[in-house]
């Protein structure tokens, strides 16, 4: 085994080796599980295996680098958000199911092998559903079942399309078949068609979507972070791979755009916030699907807008955590006043909202750019006309709604944690300093 090797091996064994420590400060040892799996991650965009066991392109490592720092900051956040709790399952027990569920999720990246990629999506259901009951409350169950079932019937639409491209191809293996050439146009066609809604499912794609709001609302705030940041983004990834054996833009566009409609439409009558942020995160998926749809500038615009809104997004459910603690209450309406009472939760509530909606000079303003570009270079006009006055109706709902929960009359809250706000604060900066070193980049290249 070579060094690039056993680097691609160690990142995924990691998370899994924190769960030995079971029963002996498990969150610290998730906490240096992230730190270490990120470390390593970064590292490899210096070395990396030739494809074989593993396949980990340019493409592959963003998204690795996305789950790994994700996870880093979600489980140092869980320590303080957990504590006193966890009462539908122990805490060393969620530390369990976060490491498992983190792990599923970098074997899924890695491996090189559609039939075992189609196993880790299917292992970060399992333990994904078993967070959501973290909290034990009566609307969290619902949501784990609800979560179960469609997000289930959904990967064994995905098993169909594997199963179609072992017909077609004789052959699971991804870096292969991505650059051998079609062998059986119609079975790879109909697989890459089926995986649209089968892994479309876990992306938030319309009208398979149904399971994405309640899950996230009522899932611990952290989980719900990794769900947004970093488990719609692994789904889409998955999809893209399959959707490299025979690429259908017209389908996977308008898909895209329908959905793109249907979360902003939704958008616009959310009482709840983190509710709301979930119809965000449908919108920005089916946004960067759209970019890696249509490929060249669009793939570029998609995999920027994805690494800045997982650290946007996560920050937005951190802070709604805060808030939740501070406040007691899920309702926008109930909660106003936050710039002056617990400022720091203010301030990230408010950048990650800005991040999540495309605002310049963030980042996801800037792959959105990239990804409308695209569009406008293959003449799609309509398609663009429609995109646009979608998006300004989902940057209007959000920011509309966090700017009286910032800025509005009231308050009287206080900051919870220190820990938890300081993450929160951290996260949202992120995609802040993304837009503005990609801007200084391109400035540098012109």
């Amino acid at each position: 085994m070579n060094a690039a090797y056993l680097i691609s091996l160690f990142i995924i064994l990691v998370p899994g080796i924190a769960s030995a420590f079971y029963y002996n400060n498990i969150g610290k040892a998730s906490i240096a599980s992230g730190a270490i799996v990120t470390a390593l991650s970064l590292f490899q965009f210096f070395l990396r295996p030739s494809p074989g066991t593993f396949f980990i392109g340019n493409i592959t490592w963003v998204f690795q680098v996305m789950v790994t720092s994700v996870y880093l900051l979600s489980a140092i956040y869980s320590t303080r958000y957990i504590r006193g709790h966890a009462t539908g399952i122990g805490e060393r027990t969620y530390f369990l199911l976060l490491n498992i569920f983190t792990a599923s999720m970098l074997f899924s990246l890695e491996i090189n092998n559609y039939g075992l990629m189609w196993v880790g999506i299917e292992a970060t259901t399992i333990s994904s559903a078993l967070l959501l009951i973290t909290e034990k409350s009566s609307t969290s169950l619902e949501a784990a079942w609800r979560y179960i079932i469609i997000v289930s019937a959904g990967v064994t639409f995905a098993f169909f399309s594997v199963v179609l491209i072992y017909y077609a191809f004789g052959s699971l293996d991804i870096y292969s078949i991505i650059h051998g050439g079609v062998t059986d146009a119609l079975a790879a066609r109909i697989a890459v068609s089926i995986a649209l809604i089968g892994f479309g499912t876990k992306v938030g794609v319309f009208p398979v979507h149904t399971w994405l709001p309640d899950a996230h609302s009522e899932a611990p705030s952290p989980v719900s972070a990794m769900f947004s940041g970093v488990l719609l983004p692994v789904a889409l990834y998955a999809m893209y791979r399959v959707y490299q054996i025979d690429p259908f833009p017209a389908l996977y566009v308008w898909f895209g755009i329908v959905s793109i409609a249907a979360a902003s439409i939704f958008l616009g009558y959310q009482r709840r916030y983190k509710r709301m942020f979930a119809y965000s995160t449908m919108e920005n998926m089916n946004f960067a699907l759209i970019g890696l749809s249509i490929g060249g500038l669009g793939i570029i615009g998609a995999l920027l807008l994805l690494l800045s809104h997982s650290y946007g997004k996560a920050a937005a459910f951190f802070s709604s955590g805060n808030i939740l603690r501070a406040t007691g209450s899920r309702e926008i309406e109930n909660v106003t006043g936050l710039a002056r009472s617990m400022p720091a939760t203010g301030s990230s509530i408010l950048l990650s909202s800005l991040a999540v909606t495309g605002t310049p000079p963030f980042g996801t303003f800037f792959g959105e750019f990239l990804i409308l570009l695209a569009i406008l270079a293959l003449h799609m006009y309509s398609q663009l006309v429609i995109i646009l006055v979608f998006l300004f109706l989902a940057f209007v709902s959000v920011n509309f709604n966090v700017s009286r929960m910032v800025f509005g009359k009231g308050g009287g809250y206080t900051e919870t944690d220190r820990v938890m706000s300081t993450i929160a604060l951290i996260a949202s900066v992120i995609p802040l300093v993304i837009g503005i070193v990609f801007l200084v980049m391109v400035n540098e290249i012109l």
